[in-house]
Protein backbone atom coordinates (compact mmCIF):
# COMPACT_ATOMS: atom_id res chain seq x y z
CA UNK A 1 0.00 0.00 0.00
CA UNK A 2 1.37 3.10 -1.18
CA UNK A 3 2.01 6.28 1.56
CA UNK A 4 -1.00 8.09 0.15
CA UNK A 5 -3.62 5.22 0.85
CA UNK A 6 -2.54 4.53 4.21
CA UNK A 7 -2.68 8.33 5.23
CA UNK A 8 -6.48 8.18 3.41
CA UNK A 9 -6.85 4.96 5.80
CA UNK A 10 -5.56 5.97 8.84
CA UNK A 11 -7.84 9.12 8.49
CA UNK A 12 -10.89 7.11 7.96
CA UNK A 13 -10.13 5.15 11.06
CA UNK A 14 -9.51 8.21 13.03
CA UNK A 15 -13.12 9.65 11.93
CA UNK A 16 -14.45 6.09 12.62
CA UNK A 17 -13.14 5.98 16.26
CA UNK A 18 -14.20 9.70 16.79
CA UNK A 19 -17.59 8.79 15.62
CA UNK A 20 -17.54 5.75 18.10
CA UNK A 21 -16.70 8.11 21.37
CA UNK A 22 -19.53 10.41 20.41
CA UNK A 23 -22.26 8.33 19.96
CA UNK A 24 -20.99 6.46 23.30
CA UNK A 25 -20.32 9.70 24.51
CA UNK A 26 -24.09 10.64 23.95
CA UNK A 27 -25.69 7.26 25.08
CA UNK A 28 -23.72 7.04 28.14
CA UNK A 29 -22.48 10.03 29.22
CA UNK A 30 -25.29 12.69 28.37
CA UNK A 31 -27.90 10.17 27.77
CA UNK A 32 -29.53 11.49 32.08
CA UNK A 33 -29.17 14.74 30.49
CA UNK A 34 -31.11 14.68 27.50
CA UNK A 35 -33.56 12.30 28.99
CA UNK A 36 -34.50 15.06 31.16
CA UNK A 37 -34.47 17.64 29.03
CA UNK A 38 -37.77 18.95 28.99
CA UNK A 39 -37.71 19.84 25.53
CA UNK A 40 -37.53 15.81 25.25
CA UNK A 41 -40.94 15.27 23.58
CA UNK A 42 -39.93 11.40 23.40
CA UNK A 43 -39.59 11.63 26.99
CA UNK A 44 -42.74 13.68 27.56
CA UNK A 45 -45.06 11.13 25.47
CA UNK A 46 -44.16 8.54 27.37
CA UNK A 47 -44.51 10.17 30.37
CA UNK A 48 -48.23 11.04 29.76
CA UNK A 49 -48.73 7.37 28.64
CA UNK A 50 -48.32 6.05 32.05
CA UNK A 51 -50.05 7.13 35.42
CA UNK A 52 -47.53 9.45 36.97
CA UNK A 53 -47.85 9.32 40.49
CA UNK A 54 -49.20 12.47 42.71
CA UNK A 55 -47.74 14.71 45.14
CA UNK A 56 -49.67 14.72 47.90
CA UNK A 57 -49.96 16.76 51.32
CA UNK A 58 -50.97 15.70 54.74
CA UNK A 59 -50.60 12.73 56.49
CA UNK A 60 -52.62 9.00 56.81
CA UNK A 61 -56.16 9.07 55.95
CA UNK A 62 -56.45 13.05 55.67
CA UNK A 63 -53.91 12.92 52.59
CA UNK A 64 -55.05 15.53 50.10
CA UNK A 65 -53.84 15.56 46.39
CA UNK A 66 -52.15 18.38 45.29
CA UNK A 67 -51.36 17.12 42.11
CA UNK A 68 -52.47 13.67 40.42
CA UNK A 69 -53.04 12.09 36.66
CA UNK A 70 -56.33 11.13 35.61
CA UNK A 71 -56.92 8.41 32.60
CA UNK A 72 -58.48 9.83 29.47
CA UNK A 73 -59.65 8.36 26.04
CA UNK A 74 -57.46 10.84 23.73
CA UNK A 75 -54.04 9.66 22.37
CA UNK A 76 -52.27 10.67 25.63
CA UNK A 77 -53.56 8.43 27.73
CA UNK A 78 -52.70 10.51 31.14
CA UNK A 79 -53.93 13.96 31.82
CA UNK A 80 -51.80 15.50 34.76
CA UNK A 81 -54.13 17.40 37.14
CA UNK A 82 -53.79 20.04 39.86
CA UNK A 83 -56.37 19.58 42.90
CA UNK A 84 -54.27 22.42 44.56
CA UNK A 85 -54.68 24.76 42.12
CA UNK A 86 -53.27 28.20 42.73
CA UNK A 87 -52.14 27.97 46.31
CA UNK A 88 -49.49 25.13 45.56
CA UNK A 89 -48.50 25.39 42.47
CA UNK A 90 -45.14 27.10 43.07
CA UNK A 91 -44.09 24.30 45.21
CA UNK A 92 -45.91 21.77 42.98
CA UNK A 93 -45.05 23.11 39.55
CA UNK A 94 -46.33 21.69 36.48
CA UNK A 95 -45.96 18.88 34.26
CA UNK A 96 -46.33 20.51 30.49
CA UNK A 97 -46.38 18.56 27.11
CA UNK A 98 -45.20 22.05 25.79
CA UNK A 99 -42.68 23.54 28.38
CA UNK A 100 -42.00 19.82 30.36
CA UNK A 101 -41.81 20.41 34.23
CA UNK A 102 -40.97 22.28 36.95
CA UNK A 103 -41.14 22.58 40.44
CA UNK A 104 -41.18 19.56 42.85
CA UNK A 105 -42.90 17.80 39.03
CA UNK A 106 -39.24 18.26 38.05
CA UNK A 107 -36.73 17.89 40.87
CA UNK A 108 -39.37 14.89 42.09
CA UNK A 109 -39.55 13.33 38.18
CA UNK A 110 -37.79 9.95 38.39
CA UNK A 111 -39.63 9.53 41.27
CA UNK A 112 -43.02 10.56 39.92
CA UNK A 113 -42.18 8.68 37.12
CA UNK A 114 -41.16 5.31 38.86
CA UNK A 115 -38.22 5.68 36.95
CA UNK A 116 -36.55 6.05 40.13
CA UNK A 117 -33.95 3.59 40.84
CA UNK A 118 -35.86 3.05 44.16
CA UNK A 119 -37.85 0.87 42.18
CA UNK A 120 -35.95 -1.07 40.32
CA UNK A 121 -37.43 -4.28 41.79
CA UNK A 122 -40.90 -2.85 41.19
CA UNK A 123 -39.58 -2.67 37.38
CA UNK A 124 -38.21 -5.97 37.11
CA UNK A 125 -41.72 -7.31 38.83
CA UNK A 126 -43.52 -5.34 36.43
CA UNK A 127 -41.78 -6.62 33.68
CA UNK A 128 -42.04 -9.87 34.01
CA UNK A 129 -45.81 -10.10 35.41
CA UNK A 130 -46.65 -7.16 32.21
CA UNK A 131 -48.11 -5.23 35.10
CA UNK A 132 -48.56 -1.20 34.28
CA UNK A 133 -45.71 0.50 35.96
CA UNK A 134 -46.88 3.03 38.32
CA UNK A 135 -45.37 6.41 39.43
CA UNK A 136 -44.37 6.67 43.44
CA UNK A 137 -46.19 9.37 46.09
CA UNK A 138 -44.18 12.43 46.72
CA UNK A 139 -45.43 13.68 50.20
CA UNK A 140 -44.44 17.30 51.51
CA UNK A 141 -44.27 19.06 54.47
CA UNK A 142 -46.46 21.85 54.22
CA UNK A 143 -49.33 22.65 56.33
CA UNK A 144 -52.43 23.40 54.97
CA UNK A 145 -53.80 25.51 57.46
CA UNK A 146 -50.75 27.46 57.35
CA UNK A 147 -50.44 27.76 53.68
CA UNK A 148 -54.19 28.49 53.59
CA UNK A 149 -53.93 31.18 55.73
CA UNK A 150 -51.03 32.92 54.41
CA UNK A 151 -52.08 32.28 50.43
CA UNK A 152 -55.54 34.39 52.08
CA UNK A 153 -53.94 37.10 53.81
CA UNK A 154 -51.61 38.14 51.36
CA UNK A 155 -54.88 38.73 49.31
CA UNK A 156 -53.81 40.26 45.83
CA UNK A 157 -50.69 41.89 46.91
CA UNK A 158 -47.13 40.97 45.12
CA UNK A 159 -45.10 39.17 48.07
CA UNK A 160 -44.02 35.85 49.04
CA UNK A 161 -44.59 34.15 53.00
CA UNK A 162 -42.49 31.40 54.30
CA UNK A 163 -43.02 29.25 57.55
CA UNK A 164 -40.72 26.82 59.02
CA UNK A 165 -40.65 24.31 61.49
CA UNK A 166 -37.15 25.77 63.22
CA UNK A 167 -36.37 22.49 65.13
CA UNK A 168 -36.53 20.29 61.95
CA UNK A 169 -36.28 22.47 58.63
CA UNK A 170 -39.42 21.50 57.63
CA UNK A 171 -40.77 23.98 54.93
CA UNK A 172 -44.43 24.73 56.77
CA UNK A 173 -45.78 27.23 54.29
CA UNK A 174 -44.50 28.36 51.15
CA UNK A 175 -46.34 31.32 49.09
CA UNK A 176 -46.08 33.55 46.12
CA UNK A 177 -48.48 36.06 44.96
CA UNK A 178 -49.50 36.46 42.76
CA UNK A 179 -50.00 32.65 41.53
CA UNK A 180 -51.20 30.80 38.56
CA UNK A 181 -53.36 27.90 37.85
CA UNK A 182 -50.48 25.25 36.68
CA UNK A 183 -53.63 23.01 34.61
CA UNK A 184 -53.93 25.54 32.27
CA UNK A 185 -50.15 24.45 31.29
CA UNK A 186 -50.65 20.79 31.33
CA UNK A 187 -53.55 20.05 28.97
CA UNK A 188 -53.77 18.28 26.25
CA UNK A 189 -54.33 21.12 23.66
CA UNK A 190 -50.87 22.37 22.99
CA UNK A 191 -51.95 25.59 21.61
CA UNK A 192 -54.32 26.39 24.71
CA UNK A 193 -50.58 25.42 26.32
CA UNK A 194 -48.83 28.27 24.32
CA UNK A 195 -51.65 31.13 24.81
CA UNK A 196 -52.07 30.40 28.24
CA UNK A 197 -48.18 30.38 28.89
CA UNK A 198 -47.87 33.21 26.40
CA UNK A 199 -49.86 35.68 28.95
CA UNK A 200 -48.55 34.30 32.46
CA UNK A 201 -44.86 35.17 30.90
CA UNK A 202 -46.00 38.48 29.70
CA UNK A 203 -47.59 39.64 33.27
CA UNK A 204 -45.87 42.29 34.46
CA UNK A 205 -46.37 40.69 37.64
CA UNK A 206 -45.05 37.50 36.65
CA UNK A 207 -46.93 34.99 38.59
CA UNK A 208 -44.45 32.24 37.03
CA UNK A 209 -41.75 33.41 39.56
CA UNK A 210 -41.52 31.59 43.47
CA UNK A 211 -40.56 34.81 45.63
CA UNK A 212 -40.44 32.92 48.39
CA UNK A 213 -37.12 31.32 47.35
CA UNK A 214 -36.32 32.57 43.67
CA UNK A 215 -36.52 36.00 44.25
CA UNK A 216 -33.86 38.23 46.35
CA UNK A 217 -34.67 41.74 48.06
CA UNK A 218 -32.89 43.97 49.74
CA UNK A 219 -33.65 42.81 53.34
CA UNK A 220 -33.93 45.92 55.36
CA UNK A 221 -34.23 46.22 58.71
CA UNK A 222 -34.73 42.35 59.22
CA UNK A 223 -31.07 42.59 58.48
CA UNK A 224 -30.37 44.12 61.93
CA UNK A 225 -30.97 40.61 63.44
CA UNK A 226 -27.77 39.21 62.07
CA UNK A 227 -25.72 42.65 62.59
CA UNK A 228 -26.56 42.07 66.23
CA UNK A 229 -25.49 38.70 66.13
CA UNK A 230 -22.20 39.76 64.84
CA UNK A 231 -21.62 42.63 67.39
CA UNK A 232 -22.67 39.84 70.21
CA UNK A 233 -20.09 37.06 68.94
CA UNK A 234 -17.50 39.13 68.47
CA UNK A 235 -17.93 41.21 72.23
CA UNK A 236 -18.29 44.80 70.28
CA UNK A 237 -20.89 44.96 72.57
CA UNK A 238 -20.52 43.10 76.01
CA UNK A 239 -24.93 41.82 75.94
CA UNK A 240 -28.37 44.16 75.13
CA UNK A 241 -28.21 46.45 77.45
CA UNK A 242 -24.59 47.62 76.20
CA UNK A 243 -25.22 51.43 75.45
CA UNK A 244 -24.65 52.13 71.92
CA UNK A 245 -24.20 55.49 69.61
CA UNK A 246 -27.48 56.45 68.51
CA UNK A 247 -27.62 60.44 66.97
CA UNK A 248 -30.43 61.57 65.38
CA UNK A 249 -28.06 61.11 62.45
CA UNK A 250 -25.09 60.04 61.33
CA UNK A 251 -22.69 61.01 59.09
CA UNK A 252 -21.00 57.98 57.44
CA UNK A 253 -17.70 58.26 56.56
CA UNK A 254 -16.55 59.65 53.38
CA UNK A 255 -20.07 61.34 52.66
CA UNK A 256 -21.82 64.53 52.87
CA UNK A 257 -25.48 63.48 53.70
CA UNK A 258 -26.36 62.27 56.80
CA UNK A 259 -28.36 58.73 57.43
CA UNK A 260 -31.42 59.41 59.40
CA UNK A 261 -33.79 57.66 61.52
CA UNK A 262 -36.88 56.14 60.14
CA UNK A 263 -38.78 59.26 60.25
CA UNK A 264 -36.60 61.25 61.68
CA UNK A 265 -36.93 59.63 64.84
CA UNK A 266 -35.14 59.94 67.59
CA UNK A 267 -33.32 56.93 69.66
CA UNK A 268 -32.72 57.16 73.32
CA UNK A 269 -31.44 60.50 74.12
CA UNK A 270 -30.19 60.97 70.75
CA UNK A 271 -26.45 60.11 71.63
CA UNK A 272 -26.81 56.68 72.82
CA UNK A 273 -29.31 54.28 73.87
CA UNK A 274 -28.78 50.28 74.84
CA UNK A 275 -28.69 47.78 72.03
CA UNK A 276 -32.33 46.38 73.29
CA UNK A 277 -33.57 49.19 73.06
CA UNK A 278 -32.49 49.74 69.42
CA UNK A 279 -33.39 46.49 68.02
CA UNK A 280 -36.83 47.20 69.66
CA UNK A 281 -37.30 50.63 67.54
CA UNK A 282 -35.34 49.65 64.96
CA UNK A 283 -32.40 52.54 65.03
CA UNK A 284 -31.17 52.89 61.90
CA UNK A 285 -27.82 55.34 63.16
CA UNK A 286 -26.99 52.82 65.66
CA UNK A 287 -26.91 49.66 63.51
CA UNK A 288 -25.38 50.93 60.99
CA UNK A 289 -22.59 52.30 62.72
CA UNK A 290 -22.32 49.25 64.41
CA UNK A 291 -21.58 47.45 61.37
CA UNK A 292 -18.65 50.30 60.92
CA UNK A 293 -17.52 48.76 64.66
CA UNK A 294 -17.71 45.30 63.61
CA UNK A 295 -16.42 45.78 60.26
CA UNK A 296 -17.53 43.85 57.16
CA UNK A 297 -15.34 40.54 57.20
CA UNK A 298 -16.48 39.71 60.22
CA UNK A 299 -20.37 41.12 59.51
CA UNK A 300 -20.22 38.77 56.25
CA UNK A 301 -18.99 35.40 58.33
CA UNK A 302 -22.10 36.29 60.22
CA UNK A 303 -24.17 36.19 57.40
CA UNK A 304 -22.87 33.19 55.73
CA UNK A 305 -23.22 31.33 58.95
CA UNK A 306 -27.04 32.13 58.37
CA UNK A 307 -27.07 31.09 54.69
CA UNK A 308 -25.89 34.39 52.77
CA UNK A 309 -23.65 33.67 49.69
CA UNK A 310 -24.68 29.50 49.29
CA UNK A 311 -25.37 28.79 45.75
CA UNK A 312 -26.27 25.21 46.44
CA UNK A 313 -28.71 25.54 48.77
CA UNK A 314 -32.14 23.20 47.47
CA UNK A 315 -35.26 22.35 48.68
CA UNK A 316 -34.92 20.25 46.78
CA UNK A 317 -36.24 22.85 44.63
CA UNK A 318 -33.43 25.13 43.66
CA UNK A 319 -33.24 28.36 45.39
CA UNK A 320 -31.87 31.85 44.40
CA UNK A 321 -28.63 32.92 46.31
CA UNK A 322 -28.89 35.55 48.83
CA UNK A 323 -25.99 38.06 48.73
CA UNK A 324 -23.71 40.12 51.40
CA UNK A 325 -21.45 42.42 48.93
CA UNK A 326 -17.70 42.18 48.78
CA UNK A 327 -15.04 45.26 49.06
CA UNK A 328 -17.06 47.52 50.91
CA UNK A 329 -16.53 51.41 51.33
CA UNK A 330 -17.48 52.69 54.86
CA UNK A 331 -20.69 54.11 53.32
CA UNK A 332 -21.59 50.76 51.33
CA UNK A 333 -20.77 49.34 54.84
CA UNK A 334 -23.00 51.38 56.86
CA UNK A 335 -25.67 50.75 54.73
CA UNK A 336 -25.37 47.63 54.75
CA UNK A 337 -25.75 47.26 58.46
CA UNK A 338 -29.14 48.03 57.92
CA UNK A 339 -30.18 45.97 55.50
CA UNK A 340 -29.73 48.38 52.40
CA UNK A 341 -27.02 49.04 50.22
CA UNK A 342 -26.51 45.75 47.79
CA UNK A 343 -27.39 43.48 50.25
CA UNK A 344 -30.21 40.89 49.42
CA UNK A 345 -32.15 38.10 50.45
CA UNK A 346 -34.88 35.58 49.79
CA UNK A 347 -37.66 35.16 51.62
CA UNK A 348 -36.39 31.45 52.35
CA UNK A 349 -33.40 33.06 53.46
CA UNK A 350 -35.12 35.31 56.12
CA UNK A 351 -37.23 32.61 57.75
CA UNK A 352 -34.11 30.66 58.32
CA UNK A 353 -32.43 33.57 60.11
CA UNK A 354 -35.36 33.68 62.45
CA UNK A 355 -35.31 29.63 62.76
CA UNK A 356 -31.50 29.67 63.78
CA UNK A 357 -32.29 32.55 66.31
CA UNK A 358 -35.44 30.76 67.49
CA UNK A 359 -33.22 26.98 67.80
CA UNK A 360 -30.89 28.24 69.46
CA UNK A 361 -28.58 29.53 67.45
CA UNK A 362 -28.90 25.77 64.86
CA UNK A 363 -29.94 26.40 61.78
CA UNK A 364 -31.57 23.41 60.32
CA UNK A 365 -31.25 22.56 56.88
CA UNK A 366 -34.50 23.26 54.79
CA UNK A 367 -36.80 20.35 53.40
CA UNK A 368 -39.73 20.65 51.34
CA UNK A 369 -40.72 16.47 50.70
CA UNK A 370 -41.57 14.89 53.88
CA UNK A 371 -41.66 11.21 52.79
CA UNK A 372 -41.33 9.56 49.48
CA UNK A 373 -43.92 6.64 48.94
CA UNK A 374 -44.62 3.49 46.51
CA UNK A 375 -47.75 3.41 44.73
CA UNK A 376 -48.92 0.77 47.28
CA UNK A 377 -48.27 3.41 50.11
CA UNK A 378 -45.45 1.78 51.31
CA UNK A 379 -42.26 4.02 52.77
CA UNK A 380 -39.28 4.06 50.47
CA UNK A 381 -38.32 7.26 52.40
CA UNK A 382 -38.39 9.69 55.48
CA UNK A 383 -36.42 13.09 55.18
CA UNK A 384 -34.61 13.02 58.42
CA UNK A 385 -33.63 16.70 59.67
CA UNK A 386 -29.99 17.89 59.51
CA UNK A 387 -28.14 20.74 61.08
CA UNK A 388 -27.04 22.86 58.12
CA UNK A 389 -24.90 25.30 59.83
CA UNK A 390 -24.56 26.68 63.71
CA UNK A 391 -24.97 30.57 63.09
CA UNK A 392 -24.70 31.88 66.79
CA UNK A 393 -23.80 30.11 70.35
CA UNK A 394 -26.66 28.95 72.35
CA UNK A 395 -25.72 32.72 74.79
CA UNK A 396 -25.91 34.62 71.52
CA UNK A 397 -28.82 33.25 70.59
CA UNK A 398 -30.71 33.84 73.55
CA UNK A 399 -29.69 36.98 73.51
CA UNK A 400 -31.01 37.82 69.96
CA UNK A 401 -34.15 36.35 71.17
CA UNK A 402 -34.83 38.61 74.35
CA UNK A 403 -34.37 41.68 72.05
CA UNK A 404 -36.56 40.25 69.36
CA UNK A 405 -39.33 39.40 71.70
CA UNK A 406 -39.07 43.49 72.82
CA UNK A 407 -39.70 44.59 69.59
CA UNK A 408 -43.31 42.42 69.70
CA UNK A 409 -44.06 43.11 72.82
CA UNK A 410 -43.15 46.72 72.76
CA UNK A 411 -42.04 47.89 69.95
CA UNK A 412 -42.44 47.66 66.04
CA UNK A 413 -43.23 44.52 65.90
CA UNK A 414 -46.18 44.92 67.93
CA UNK A 415 -49.22 43.81 65.24
CA UNK A 416 -47.70 40.30 65.48
CA UNK A 417 -48.69 39.65 68.81
CA UNK A 418 -50.55 36.17 69.28
CA UNK A 419 -52.76 36.51 72.69
CA UNK A 420 -51.50 34.07 75.52
CA UNK A 421 -48.07 33.61 73.26
CA UNK A 422 -44.96 35.05 73.70
CA UNK A 423 -43.93 35.72 70.10
CA UNK A 424 -40.20 37.33 68.89
CA UNK A 425 -39.94 39.17 65.75
CA UNK A 426 -38.44 42.23 63.50
CA UNK A 427 -39.61 44.30 61.19
CA UNK A 428 -38.37 45.52 58.10
CA UNK A 429 -39.24 48.48 55.88
CA UNK A 430 -37.10 48.57 52.88
CA UNK A 431 -35.96 51.17 50.72
CA UNK A 432 -36.33 50.14 46.82
CA UNK A 433 -35.50 53.35 44.88
CA UNK A 434 -36.98 54.76 41.33
CA UNK A 435 -39.53 56.37 43.46
CA UNK A 436 -40.81 53.52 44.39
CA UNK A 437 -42.76 52.39 47.75
CA UNK A 438 -40.66 50.14 50.33
CA UNK A 439 -40.74 46.84 51.00
CA UNK A 440 -42.71 45.74 53.92
CA UNK A 441 -40.57 43.17 56.05
CA UNK A 442 -41.27 40.80 58.75
CA UNK A 443 -39.33 37.83 60.47
CA UNK A 444 -40.08 35.70 63.52
CA UNK A 445 -40.59 32.92 65.53
CA UNK A 446 -43.00 31.54 68.81
CA UNK A 447 -43.76 30.25 71.06
CA UNK A 448 -40.31 32.12 72.49
CA UNK A 449 -40.14 29.50 75.37
CA UNK A 450 -40.52 26.37 73.05
CA UNK A 451 -40.41 27.76 69.37
CA UNK A 452 -42.47 25.75 66.65
CA UNK A 453 -42.99 28.34 63.78
CA UNK A 454 -40.47 30.44 62.29
CA UNK A 455 -41.65 32.55 59.72
CA UNK A 456 -40.84 35.88 56.92
CA UNK A 457 -43.17 37.90 55.39
CA UNK A 458 -42.24 40.27 52.81
CA UNK A 459 -45.03 42.40 50.95
CA UNK A 460 -43.66 44.27 47.65
CA UNK A 461 -43.79 48.08 47.61
CA UNK A 462 -45.67 47.92 51.13
CA UNK A 463 -48.71 46.40 49.04
CA UNK A 464 -49.92 49.71 47.70
CA UNK A 465 -50.06 51.88 51.01
CA UNK A 466 -47.43 54.18 49.90
CA UNK A 467 -44.59 55.54 52.27
CA UNK A 468 -46.72 54.91 55.74
CA UNK A 469 -46.66 50.54 54.55
CA UNK A 470 -43.69 49.82 57.02
CA UNK A 471 -43.33 46.33 57.96
CA UNK A 472 -44.68 47.05 61.19
CA UNK A 473 -47.79 47.79 59.82
CA UNK A 474 -48.16 45.55 56.94
CA UNK A 475 -46.15 42.41 57.50
CA UNK A 476 -45.90 42.11 61.23
CA UNK A 477 -50.07 41.10 61.07
CA UNK A 478 -49.72 38.34 58.46
CA UNK A 479 -46.89 36.96 60.05
CA UNK A 480 -48.31 37.13 63.35
CA UNK A 481 -51.72 35.15 61.84
CA UNK A 482 -49.52 32.75 59.76
CA UNK A 483 -47.47 31.66 62.95
CA UNK A 484 -51.52 31.42 65.12
CA UNK A 485 -52.28 29.15 61.95
CA UNK A 486 -49.28 27.18 62.70
CA UNK A 487 -50.07 27.08 66.39
CA UNK A 488 -53.55 26.16 65.42
CA UNK A 489 -54.79 29.00 67.94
Amino acid sequence: MNGPLRKIALAVLVLFGLLMVNVNYIQVVKAEEYRDDPRNARVLIRQFDRERGPIVVGTGSGQQALASSRETDDRLRYLRTYPGGELYAHATGYSSLVYGTTGLERTEDRLLSGESDEFFVRRLSDYVTGREPEGGRVAVTLLPRAQQAAFDLLGNRRGAVVALDPRTGAILAMVSKPSYDPARLSSHDPAGIRAAYERLSQDRTRPLRNRAIDETYPPGSTFKVITAAAALSQGTVADPETRVASPDTLLLPQTSRPLPNFGGGRCGDGKTTTLADAMRISCNTAFAQLALDVGQDALREQAEAFGFGDDKLVVPLNTATSVFPDDLNPPGLGQSGIGQFEVRATPLQMAMVAAGVANRGEVMEPYLVREVQAADLSVLRTAEPKVYKRAVSEKVAGQLAAMMELVVADGSGVRAQIPGVRVAGKTGTAQTGGGRAPHAWFIGFAPVDDPRVAVAVIVEEGGGGGDEATGGRVAAPLGGEVMQAVLGR
